[in-house]
């Protein structure tokens, strides 16, 4: 199962579940997006042709995220750009999800193992805004 996780017009994450099994190449995210996420299922003996990425001079103005759920549970709780509180969503055990625009915050459920992806070069205290959210009314969907 796929999530589009939008606020109004706009797209603020990509969830993929773990029970997602489609056959081929599916990219989820948009092609004018900085990150890209796709799944791949091939049958045995599919070559894939060996190849090189050229240069390309891309401009990068907002972080995107790929968090891969390893183990445990994670609740992803999403901000609009102005700290406002949308909703939230539970990941489990092989979760994806790519975060791609607004805020979000996380509590972690059950022992948590994640890999996180994102572009670099990191720009320290530069590259995020903290805020605080309490009492949020949580809405689960």
């Amino acid at each position: 199962m796929i999530e589009n996780i939008c606020d109004k017009e706009v797209l603020l994450a990509i969830i993929i579940h773990n029970n997602y099994n489609e056959p081929g190449v599916n990219f989820f995210t948009p092609t004018d997006f900085s990150q890209q996420l796709a799944f791949m299922k091939h049958p045995q003996g599919k070559l894939i042709e060996p190849h090189v990425h050229n240069p390309v001079t891309r401009e990068v103005h907002y972080t995107k995220e790929v968090l891969f759920i390893r183990k445990g549970s994670l609740r992803v709780d999403f901000f609009d750009d102005d700290q406002n509180y949308i909703e939230s969503r539970i990941l489990s055990a092989g979760d994806i999800i790519l975060l791609s625009t607004g805020g979000h915050g996380f509590e972690v459920l059950e022992d948590l193992e994640m890999f996180e992806v994102k572009q670099g070069p990191f720009a320290g205290d530069c590259d995020k805004t903290r805020f605080s959210c309490e009492n949020l009314n949580i809405k689960l969907k």
